[in-house]
């Protein structure tokens, strides 16, 4: 499995940006699909994920109300729209994929396949 995350950038505090991230290769029929993002000098957070399957979804607390993130199961893809965005949104965000079980869960160490950081600029 590749993950390809696309839709970084730099925008200004309150702006909204969207990331998506698009997994090719044999997934199973139910999988979850997540973000999580690592500002300079910190620890990669859990910001949000998706089973693919149910739909069911989890956010970190700091983004909650702020992100939505959502799924296409035809292509693979999910998507994180991030409004009111905040200078402590600054991160590389990354996407995660696991293929074993189908809660939305924020273990990091339950997934298994990553793709490249998209970085995410927000400016005051």
């Amino acid at each position: 499995v590749q993950l390809q995350a696309f839709g970084g950038g730099m925008v200004s505090v309150g702006a909204s940006l969207t990331l998506s991230c698009a997994a090719s290769g044999r997934t199973s029929s139910s999988y979850v699909m997540g973000w999580f993002r690592q500002a300079p000098g910190k620890e990669r957070q859990f910001v949000a994920a998706v089973s693919m399957g149910s739909g069911s979804t989890t956010y970190s607390d700091s983004v909650k109300g702020r992100f939505t993130i959502s799924r296409d199961n035809a292509k693979k893809t999910m998507f994180l729209q991030m409004t009111s965005l905040k200078p402590d949104d600054t991160a590389a965000y990354y996407c995660a994929l696991s293929l074993t079980g189908a809660v939305a869960t924020t273990r990091s160490d339950r997934y298994r396949y990553w793709g490249q950081g998209t970085l995410v600029t927000v400016s005051s």
